[in-house]
């Protein structure tokens, strides 16, 4: 679901584009947009492919099955998915521009930005309890752990806990 239509109920046809974009790293990594393990951390799908982007290991995301495939392809699927999921509404493409780039090579792609609800799942152990974490989120370990911080944006709240 596109995030300008969860938290402000506004709806167009680039909230489409956005759960297109969604689709299309999905297919690509073989993950649903959820919470899923990645080594030793947890984190959601956007975060992935788009910390994989900035790093240079896109091709990371991509699914065993579909490695076989070829490479500018699927590097290109992971290039306009970036470009559907953008925060920016302003700046994701129309279905249009989507569909020119999906069949035209010859189409230059501009740089995707960041992705809504873009959020920083590092482990950290110096986090003490009830500590502020940018976004007036608090979180507290029961078990002494460390911290996994889930959200540090304002447009989403994440509770690690169950009440």
């Amino acid at each position: 679901m596109a995030p300008e239509y969860a938290m402000r109920g506004q709806f167009s046809v680039k909230s489409d584009v956005f759960s297109f974009g969604v689709l299309i790293l999905e297919i690509l990594s073989g993950q649903r947009n959820k919470v899923f393990q990645n080594g030793g951390d947890t984190e959601h799908l956007l975060n992935f492919a788009w910390r994989n982007w900035e790093a240079g290991t896109a091709f990371d995301l991509v699914d065993s099955s579909l490695r076989d495939g070829s490479r500018s392809e699927l590097m290109r699927c992971i290039h306009i998915g970036l470009l559907c999921v953008q925060e920016k509404v302003a700046r994701r493409p129309n279905m249009g521009a989507v569909v020119l780039m999906l069949t035209s090579y010859s189409a230059t792609l501009p740089l995707p930005s960041e992705p809504a609800f873009f959020m920083h799942s590092k482990a950290q152990s110096e986090v003490q309890p009830s500590q502020d974490l940018n976004s007036g989120a608090t979180i507290s370990s029961r078990s002494g752990n460390k911290i996994a911080v889930a959200s540090e944006n304002e447009l989403s709240i994440t509770e690690l806990y169950p009440r």
